[in-house]
């Protein structure tokens, strides 16, 4: 563990996508790095490149698909101060949820509900009680609207808005802002491991978000103290669509992009 000054970052689901980017935002932004994913060798490469510009970087290996996944992860930090917590490790299933293997639904569930909660409880009180901090709890524009083929996934997304909402109105004035980023589709390897690759949506979908913009503009609603964040103006619309527009029309659109091409 380094002993600079700097305010420490946690990011989890860092190997890759949007959590690599929300590393090099956050080091940009002046923070030393606690990185945490199940896969080692990509965080040592990212490590590498953000130590070249001064930033400290821990890394951390972690599988928050296992129970007491997050417990260990907060005990390997040991006493270190977290200022930001960033929950961003993910996992989706897209197929028919009677076609989907247990196992993985169980997976979905503990790291999008389960770890997610549980690191935020455990870090949370030391933040209020230093009354400063930052918390991101990376959900999606899938927690606006039920997704059929996609099923547990967007409910678990949704939870999370939801608990970071109601964390936000919670910890207000306690120096602890709470930030729901809601990223749409994005230039990442989801859709290959979410099992995604021959959906109408994958193959049709064009000129998908960098993860470098999503970081950015996350970053800056954390910073701004925004409640939600959802990344981008088409982004935008959609979730407004989602929100007035009758289900019975919606659900059939949705189930129909999620159905392999």
């Amino acid at each position: 563990m380094n002993g600079s000054n700097r305010p420490v970052a946690l990011i989890t689901g860092a190997s890759s996508g949007i959590g690599a980017a929300l590393a090099r935002e956050f080091a940009r932004h002046g923070h030393d790095l606690i990185l945490s994913a199940r896969s080692i060798a990509p965080m040592e490469a990212l490590a590498a490149e953000l130590r070249s510009g001064g930033t400290a970087v821990t890394i951390l290996a972690a599988d928050l698909a296992q129970p007491g996944g997050a417990a260990a992860l907060v005990e390997a930090i040991g006493s270190r101060e977290i200022e930001a917590l960033v929950a961003n490790a993910g996992l989706g299933a897209i197929a028919p949820f009677d076609r989907t293997a247990p196992e993985r639904i169980g997976e979905v569930m503990q790291v999008n509900i389960v770890a997610l909660t549980e690191l935020t409880r455990l870090l949370a009180p030391g933040m209020a009680s230093r009354r400063r901090g930052k918390i991101m709890l990376v959900a999606s524009t899938a927690s606006f609207l039920p997704l059929p083929g996609m099923a547990v996934y967007s409910a678990s997304k949704a939870y999370v808005r939801s608990f970071g909402e109601a964390l936000a109105q919670e910890l207000r004035g306690s120096g602890v802002t709470v930030n729901v980023l809601c990223p749409g589709a994005t230039a990442t390897n989801f859709f290959k491991v979410a099992g995604g690759e021959n959906t109408v949506m994958a193959k049709h979908l064009r000129h998908m978000m960098s993860a470098d913009n999503v970081a950015r503009i996350g970053y800056r609603g954390l910073a701004r103290g925004e409640r939600v964040t959802i990344v981008g103006a088409k982004n935008r619309i959609f979730t407004l669509i989602a929100r007035c527009t009758p289900r019975f029309i919606l659900l059939p659109v949705a189930a129909r992009m999620l159905a392999e091409d």
